[in-house]
């Protein structure tokens, strides 16, 4: 019986540190995937800013020599 009680005690010592390794791992996870949801709604407001605000022609984009 006592022996039962130990190999338990061992497989929830080795539980608990993978559920701590898997906590750690998924926390490193979500502040990487918060910083580049930052970094994208940063490149949006790039690419947002740097367009003309108005509608340009197709015409106006033929190379001359047509």
């Amino acid at each position: 019986m006592e022996s039962r009680i130990t190999e338990l005690e061992i497989k929830l010592a080795f539980a608990e540190d993978l559920l701590e390794g898997v906590n750690l791992t998924v926390y490193r996870q979500q502040e990487r995937i918060e910083r580049l949801e930052r970094e994208l709604r940063q490149l949006r407001e790039m690419v947002l800013a740097s367009q003309p605000s108005e509608q340009r022609d197709l015409r106006d984009e033929i190379p001359p020599h047509y």
